[in-house]
């Protein structure tokens, strides 16, 4: 098994002389056979536990050293939770596997990796932009980001082509002038199909992750360091010199789709969740998460869709997507931290993130492995857009969810302006990122 330039720099610095030296020998001697080097390493990730397992199974069949790796499924509302009670406890796993949507909320209990230990020019030069997220303010990082699902256009190809549409939209003008020809409407302006979903909240599965694309290719980063320190939020709610502030554009393009009054008018509240109607057949157009597509297809094996990369504004001059970077981080009370790192090295290797890409439906997020992308359709489209997603430093998804789904329904009912809705959840936001 090679060593990458990353696992050599972390090994060194962190200095585990004999346990280092027996890795590299045996790895360069091709005895697979010693499982000491690593040890026994606790994994808790929120990613799904069988494809997790099948990664493991996988790469324990060609390295022996991961035999005593085990990974624990962790729900994402109770992870600070249950971490805190863990570290408290004395019964801390090695590695936190999670999103940059969990780590404002479980920062304070991981061990940051220093600066000295992984220098900004290997992190940068090994993983994709948006691993920046785990950067820790004056240097080091939270964590060793692993792979990455980013946000993608899921189309009925039935429904598109009877429609007499050839592809699915690029952009975000295209979108727009399909709805006449595909959205069925009743007298009663009852939505029978939808184009897309989008205008909602509540109702729409992926609503967060859609709502960010939209404000990351506005431009507006949603949250950023204040100069006096901590996160603060910015829908971009002001700061404009004449015109329409970009965040009041961002949530006057979403919502107009559950306007009954305008031409793009294709989804409404009392709708069912999305995913549920693009699985039945009933939504043309679906924004999704790229791991979403093995779902589809063993839930409904007749569902004749394609997967294209989500919509960009037709003047943009460069892509933005909203992805999900995962991470390996490695928390306080952590009994074999030296393992721990090993782990994080050992699987940002070009065969393991092969692997762990296949296993789980995600792309790699080493820009390596992302320069040969796979042949399969939806692979191809994950691995393009890994190297563009962004993201941005939330509060606990369910806080962020209960302030987006707030500002959309004020404004959709009527019950608020856009602009004051949009203040009202800039200092909500904040209110929740200073809680952190």
């Amino acid at each position: 098994m090679k060593i990458s330039l990353f696992q050599g720099i972390l090994f060194a610095v962190f200095g585990f002389g004999a346990i280092i030296g027996l890795f590299v020998f045996t790895t360069h001697t091709g005895n697979t056979n010693n499982s000491n080097a690593i040890g026994t390493v606790v994994i808790w990730g929120t990613l799904p536990k069988s494809e997790m397992q099948s990664f493991l199974t996988e790469v324990g069949q060609t390295n022996q050293e991961v035999k005593n790796v085990s990974y624990i499924q962790e729900d994402v509302s109770t992870l600070p939770n249950d971490l805190s009670a863990a570290i408290a406890t004395g019964n801390a796993p090695d590695l936190i596997l999670a999103s940059q949507e969990e780590l404002t909320s479980i920062s304070k209990y991981l061990i940051p990796i220093p600066a000295a230990t992984l220098p900004t020019s290997t992190f940068v030069n090994t993983f994709v932009g948006e691993g920046a997220l785990f950067a820790v303010p004056g240097g080091g990082y939270y964590g060793v980001p692993f792979l990455v699902d980013p946000l993608v256009l899921y189309s009925n190809h039935t429904i598109l082509s009877s429609s007499g549409i050839a592809k699915p939209p690029s952009t975000w003008e295209a979108l727009m002038g399909l709805v006449p020809n595909v959205a069925s409407l009743t007298p009663a302006q009852q939505v029978t199909r939808g184009l897309i979903a989008l205008g909602t909240y509540d109702n729409i599965h992926d609503a967060r992750g859609i709502l960010s694309t939209l404000f990351l290719q506005a431009g507006v980063p949603i949250s950023l360091y204040a100069p006096s320190g901590g996160l603060t939020a910015d829908l971009g709610a002001g700061g404009t010199s004449g015109g329409v502030p970009p965040g009041e554009s961002v949530i006057g393009f979403y919502t107009q789709f559950a306007d009954p009054s305008k031409v793009s008018y294709t989804w409404n509240a009392s709708l069912p969740d999305s995913q549920q109607a693009f699985l039945a057949g009933d939504l043309a157009l679906y924004l999704g998460y790229a791991s979403e597509a093995r779902f589809f297809t063993q839930a409904n094996p007749n569902l004749d869709f394609d997967v294209t990369p989500v919509p960009q504004p037709a003047t943009a001059t460069t892509k933005n997507v909203y992805g999900l970077v995962y991470a390996f981080m490695i928390p306080h009370g952590a009994g074999n931290s030296s393992g721990a790192y090993q782990v994080a090295g050992l699987f940002s290797n070009s065969s393991e993130q092969v692997a762990a890409a296949a296993a789980t439906g995600l792309a790699p997020a080493t820009l390596n492995q992302l320069e040969q992308p796979p042949t399969d359709p939806v692979g191809a489209v994950a691995y393009a857009e890994a190297l563009y997603a962004n993201g941005w430093l939330s509060p606990a998804p369910t806080d962020t969810d209960s302030v987006f789904s707030s500002m959309i329904g004020n404004v959709i009912s009527g019950r608020s302006s856009v602009s004051v809705a949009l203040s009202s959840a800039e200092q909500a936001l904040s209110s929740y990122l200073q809680q952190q």
